[in-house]
């Protein structure tokens, strides 16, 4: 594979992981937002030799829902199809090509999640299409630092694969880059207009998915409940009371969650509770994937406003789990992500799962930290839990040994 290099793309924790699967599997999709970056990221790695076809085409949308098997045949392997979300009818087709022609990395695709394109891939494609997932920048790629460092996970070796090459932890910074967000037309500079950038992302969004692909019919309803939805990250989900300051039933509000979260706009972070007890809560914890588009939707005009105000510990959680995150998809990995909440309102941000420990994670917006920040974690040891080691992220400038199993870890780090 060669790669088309240009000074202006931005290196991907993505990339070696694209190249290894593409000489093992014969399809490959990329999913994501829009604007990630996912078409930029595999035109980068696209030889010259391989046709280039975007869906966003209406004519070549058409040929390929129509008679995708003709479609095929005018885009033959090696190909990239860009925005496959608007054709799922040419995953049988690419099947039937894959199956008779098996070469590794044949058809790279991209799309935009949404039900019935990713219930065409599973049901079409098993076990010939690797799916890798991509959202903005994590802040290791933002400041073009070592991007392939291995995912977060509290522990040891930590230290030798990311103290090295940390970012700022001032707190003016952090919410900097917490208000812009990780869309990369926003970090590389190429956008500077925030709000323009927000405002069309949205009417975007709003059209194309929601409305097209989801058949959404009221677009203004949608638009109160997104707004709705940005203001309970970092809370616990709760239906009845989204429904009811949006406007719409209870099971409409579901639906429209269901898209949010298939469109990669947001995480519901899953509650921890093995069935060891019912005084264990089970609703999931909300967080959007954007903090910059979060902090726009809840109409945070500047940094500082939004440092100051009442989202401020919320939307760093939710941008401490978005950078977790990030650190295992764009590694090509899939992390096991909880958050745990017990009546007797003992609380832990964030569980990664990992060789059957449970390592605990608690954010604080805070420089100085103590061992009694950490208090929950004993909670889970004293369930009989095996517990990894933990962290609490924070504002702290360097990272510290609170007790033998726990350290604080600056926000940087990650």
């Amino acid at each position: 594979m060669h790669d088309r290099r240009s000074k202006d793309y931005w290196t991907r924790g993505l990339d070696p992981v694209f190249r290894a699967a593409a000489e093992q599997f014969p399809v490959l999709m990329v999913t994501g937002p829009r604007q990630v970056g996912k078409t930029s990221l595999l035109e980068h790695l696209r030889e010259s030799e391989r046709a280039y076809v975007t869906l966003d085409d209406m004519s070549l949308r058409a040929l390929a829902r129509r008679d995708p098997a003709l479609f095929l045949q005018r885009f033959p392997p090696p190909v990239l199809i860009d925005e496959v979300q608007y054709a799922p009818e040419i995953f049988p087709a690419i099947k039937i090509e894959v199956d008779r022609n098996p070469v590794a990395g044949g058809v790279w695709m991209t799309g935009s999640q949404s039900f019935p394109m990713m219930k065409g891939v599973s049901e079409s494609l098993a076990g010939r299409v690797a799916v890798l997932n991509l959202l903005g920048f994590s802040a290791r790629e933002a400041d073009r630092r070592d991007a392939g460092v291995p995912p977060f996970l509290p522990g040891g070796a930590m230290g030798k694969t990311r103290g090295v090459s940390a970012a700022p932890t001032a707190l003016g910074a952090v919410y900097e880059r917490i208000w812009r967000g990780s869309f990369p037309a926003l970090v590389t500079g190429r956008v500077r207009d925030r709000d323009l950038f927000f405002r069309s992302y949205v009417q975007t969004y709003l059209q194309r998915d929601i409305r097209d692909l989801l058949k959404v019919g009221d677009l203004d309803a949608f638009l109160r409940f997104l707004r709705a939805a940005a203001a309970r990250t970092a809370q616990l989900l709760n239906y009845t009371d989204l429904a009811r300051d949006c406007g719409v039933s209870v099971n409409t509000a579901k639906s429209w969650m269901s898209s949010l979260v298939a469109s990669h706009q947001a995480l519901l972070l899953p509650a921890w509770h093995a069935n060891l007890s019912k005084r264990l809560y089970t609703t999931p914890k909300l967080h959007f994937l954007d903090t910059g588009l979060c902090a726009y939707l809840t109409e945070w005009s500047t940094p500082a406003t939004l440092e100051a105000g009442a989202m401020s510990g919320a939307i760093l959680e939710t941008y401490v789990v978005g950078e977790v995150l990030k650190s295992w998809w764009h590694a090509g990995k899939e992390p096991s992500l909880y958050h745990y909440r017990d009546k007797d309102a003992r609380e832990i941000d964030l569980l990664i799962a990992f060789d059957g420990r449970l390592h605990p994670i608690e954010v604080k917006k805070a420089s100085a930290v103590r061992i009694e920040d950490a208090a929950a974690f004993g909670t889970l040891r004293r369930r009989g839990v095996r517990v990894g080691d933990g962290a609490v992220v924070a504002l702290c400038p360097e990272r510290l040994p609170l007790d033998r199993t726990t350290e604080a870890v600056p926000v940087g780090w990650l």
